[in-house]
């Protein structure tokens, strides 16, 4: 790869255990992950998946190696540079949805804005119209525990969406969802990926995995 055209995202050598002197969860990771790409993490649980994801998104810090975006180590940064970068090149798909409670719908949707320090109003008419766009058919004001699970994943796919980050990070997605609310998101995420991001998700499904660019198996060679 080019020095100049770096993947959006890499893990060198990445390895990580939750506590030392324990067995690594993870080790020896190493792949890259290019702008306007959709990779599937699959393999069986408790192989570090999740694990896998929220070290890729700087929420976790490895024991050895190093996660790189866009072609500069990231995961070795001080906690406020790892907290920038996450505000401004990531969005992030939870299996919960993970959305705050004590905040309306749109509310939810605007969060991020405030870790990048900017002013939500501007986005509002945005958010409202990927809302309309994604069918969550619910009005704004209501708060979460007001929708139902697939309107909920919608709502959070909109707030990982809003910003048009550079880079989507999800956890079973579709996990928690009927077939057409699965599919309302996954073609979400492909576009996004199409439109030259780079999105990662990981999965339990065969549909899911078969939409993705490639695949990649945790708990073989190669990952866990």
């Amino acid at each position: 790869m080019s020095l100049e055209h770096p993947p959006l995202l890499a893990a060198d050598d990445v390895g990580f255990a939750y506590r030392a002197g324990t067995r690594p969860l993870i080790s020896g990771f190493t792949e890259s992950f290019e702008r306007g790409s959709m990779s599937a993490l699959v393999g069986p649980s408790g192989s570090g998946k999740s694990s896998l994801l929220f070290l890729m998104g700087l929420m976790l810090t490895p024991t050895s190696g190093t996660v790189l975006v866009d072609g500069r180590p990231a995961s070795s940064t001080s906690d406020a540079e790892r907290s920038r970068l996450r505000a401004e090149m990531y969005g992030f798909v939870f299996q919960d949805a993970g959305l705050d409670p004590r905040r309306s719908v749109i509310d939810n949707v605007l969060q991020p804005l405030a870790f990048r320090g900017e002013s939500a109003e501007p986005w509002r008419e945005r958010a409202c119209t990927m809302l309309d766009d994604l069918g969550v058919e619910v009005p704004h004001d209501r708060r979460p525990g007001e929708v139902s699970g697939g309107q909920a994943q919608r709502i959070a796919l909109c707030r990982a969406l809003l910003a048009d980050p550079a880079i989507i990070l999800a956890d079973e997605p579709t996990g928690n969802l009927d077939h057409d609310s699965a599919d309302v998101v996954i073609a979400r995420l492909r576009k996004h990926a199409e439109d030259g991001s780079a999105v990662l998700v990981v999965t339990h499904s065969r549909e899911v995995e078969e939409l993705c660019d490639r695949t990649i198996a945790i708990g073989t060679k190669g990952g866990s």
